[in-house]
């Protein structure tokens, strides 16, 4: 049976593969679509395996929130080319959709989540024998707060997510915060929230920058301490500089505001080297 265009198009909007990958399937199939579905498919699984030991750095983030929720996630894959495509990014959005209508717990609740009666997972591996690229879900987090705000910076490879502790907070003052997330990367909302391990090792830092530089031993305490102050106000968000005025620390920022008003929790994901 010759296989027509009309035929060929109509495979491709089913399974969004190439052209030819439709043409070469529907001859193998001997134009049954069923069976075609599954060669492109089982091409996707090949692929996906053959690939498995290449590095997917490039992608795309998205992230946006809901209600008192929102969510962060990456799909990566390994060209910019690729994470341009636009059916790349489609799906990348159809992943998001998939967490905020359904709130899954972690990733690999999402990925067993299904889109048009494919699982996540099997979607990436399908996507992955169009594009001829390895491709894997590289990122999925989410919050809920009584107001939460995103920001997804221009290309597609940083996303932020902030939650506040209270309801209906002005729309461009939660824009701000969650842009300063995505501009100066903190460490955690306030000091006390520093992993401990962080700590210790920039205490360590500054005994030894002390040290080395001739101070004595009974003040090399002191001195880290003295850092450690100054490390909180460069990577704890609400000690932070404000981006749009230095004269402001986060947290003056949102006082002025609203006096009761403060950040409760972040996430940030980028695909840059920093």
């Amino acid at each position: 049976m010759a296989v027509t265009i009309a035929d060929i198009t109509k495979l491709r909007k089913m399974t969004g593969a190439g052209m030819m990958d439709c043409k070469k399937a529907l001859e193998e199939s001997n134009s049954d679509f069923e069976r075609a579905i599954e060669i492109i498919r089982k091409r996707g699984q090949a692929i996906a395996a053959k690939r498995e030991d290449r590095e997917a750095a490039e992608g795309c983030v998205l992230a946006t929130y809901k209600e008192g929720y929102a969510a962060i996630v990456a799909l990566k894959c390994e060209t910019d080319f690729v994470a341009q495509n636009k059916d790349f990014i489609a799906l990348t959005q159809k992943i998001l959709d998939a967490a905020m209508e359904n709130k899954p717990a972690d990733m690999e609740a999402l990925k067993a989540l299904k889109i048009e009666g494919r699982t996540i997972a099997e979607r990436i591996t399908d996507q992955s024998g169009i594009t001829g690229e390895k491709m894997e879900l590289g990122y999925f987090d989410f919050l809920s707060a009584a107001s939460t705000i995103f920001y997804v910076h221009p290309g597609n490879k940083l996303a932020t997510i902030v939650g506040f502790n209270k309801p209906n907070v002005e729309y461009q003052v939660a824009r701000d915060v969650a842009m300063q997330v995505a501009a100066m990367n903190p460490v955690s909302v306030r000091p006390e929230e520093v992993p401990a391990n962080i700590i210790a090792k920039e205490l360590e830092i500054a005994r030894d920058k002390a040290r080395e530089a001739g101070k004595p031993e009974n003040l090399l305490d002191r001195i880290a301490q003295g850092s450690l102050q100054k490390y909180y106000k460069e990577f704890t968000l609400l000690q932070q500089e404000f981006v749009k005025n230095p004269k402001q620390s986060i947290e003056q920022y949102l006082k002025a505001q609203d006096k009761d008003l403060t950040v409760t929790e972040f996430r940030r994901f980028t695909l840059n080297a920093e």
